[in-house]
């Protein structure tokens, strides 16, 4: 099969980073250009040092970037939207890591962004590029706007449940363990200074702008409350949310649920387990995997249910959920480049 190219506008940050060590290792992409004005002309693998003998690739000018049938932009917050001209004309395939293209709900994006969206007229192009959700959509998608990694864990673990009409009306109150990776610490920095790691965190006990995105995804137009809890890890997010079970419902009416859904989810895991010391979702067990797994807990006397899943946040919660999107657009298999199953222990 003929490879497509594909180019990275900002590859030295951590999802830059993660898209490019997944497409180097996919049978059908050829990594063409790797864009950071601040590392110009250094080798790539000066900043993402697990590539070291794997790609001879320099970051280049973004000034200088040349026609591909691919382009990602890895860029931070606001700054694709307000340049995306320059780059429209590059490929006719673009993805956007970022959340500059995610929502479609223009007050949404007021209140949790603090300011209007810089190019309203752009937003129907984009199809927010979570596979499970919205996968007819992407086989004809050029404009991929790639989802966040906390609302990519809360998405997966309750959209049957409200697909399926199990939750009553009432507030779901959700917790995220992020990491460091996940709250934004820089990897040149974080690598030179591993003992500050700890220190480069984001907590956000309320306000958190992904749970926009959950708002507009979730179908009833629910009221939920994120919270965001940092940690030591580098890697995953752990997902915890609080719902309540219609009256009558039960264990099983969930399992089914999740079944009806995603039954045939190539990444998605349930993790159910009655015995071992395995029995919930753990995100070391998911690092570097596309794979999110998901569990529950039902306290039958109240009808609380407790759902809990966990992801790679740098995979299935950025890079990795691009490349699904790219083997659906292309007709690709749909795990294709996304085989790795992880490590144990």
């Amino acid at each position: 099969m003929e490879k497509k190219t594909v180019s990275i506008v900002g590859g030295s940050g951590y999802a830059g980073g993660e898209f490019l060590r997944l497409a180097l290792g996919h049978p059908y992409l050829e990594v063409k250009q790797v864009t950071s004005r601040r590392y110009l002309g250094d080798p790539v693998s000066l900043i993402h040092p697990n590539l070291r003998g794997r790609t001879q690739l320099k970051f280049s000018d973004p000034a200088s970037l040349e026609p591909c049938d691919l382009l990602v932009l890895s860029m931070p917050h606001g700054v694709a939207a307000k340049e995306f001209d320059r780059y429209q004309g590059v490929a006719p395939v673009i993805l956007d890591l970022s959340a500059d293209f995610r929502l479609k709900n223009l007050e949404l994006y007021r209140k949790y962004y603090g300011e209007d969206h810089p190019r309203p007229e752009l937003l129907d192009q984009w199809v927010y590029g979570n596979p499970e959700l919205h996968r007819e959509a992407l086989k004809t998608a050029d404009r991929i706007a790639c989802c966040g990694c906390n609302a990519t864990a809360t998405l997966l673990g309750l959209y049957p449940l409200f697909r399926e009409g199990l939750l009553a009306p009432r507030p779901i109150f959700v917790t995220v363990m992020i990491s460091t990776s996940a709250g934004g610490a820089e990897p040149s920095l974080a690598s030179h200074h591993p003992e500050r790691a700890g220190s480069l965190r984001v907590y956000k006990p309320t306000g958190h702008r992904h749970t926009a995105e959950i708002l507009e995804n979730l179908p009833g137009n629910p009221e939920l409350h994120m919270t965001a809890v940092a940690t030591d890890r580098v890697r995953g997010i752990l997902m915890t949310a609080q719902t309540f079970l219609h009256d009558g419902w039960s264990e099983r009416d969930v399992h089914t649920a999740y079944r009806n859904v995603f039954g045939k989810e190539p990444f998605i895991r349930m993790v159910k387990m009655r015995k071992g010391i395995h029995r919930y979702p753990d995100p070391k067990v998911v690092e570097g995997t596309n794979y999110c797994d998901i569990g529950f807990e039902l306290e039958e006397d109240t009808s609380r249910l407790v759902i809990i899943s966990a992801i790679d946040n740098l995979v299935k919660g950025t890079a990795g959920h691009a490349i699904q999107s790219i083997n659906i657009r292309m007709g690709w298999a749909e795990t294709t480049g996304l085989e790795f199953t992880g490590l144990h222990p």
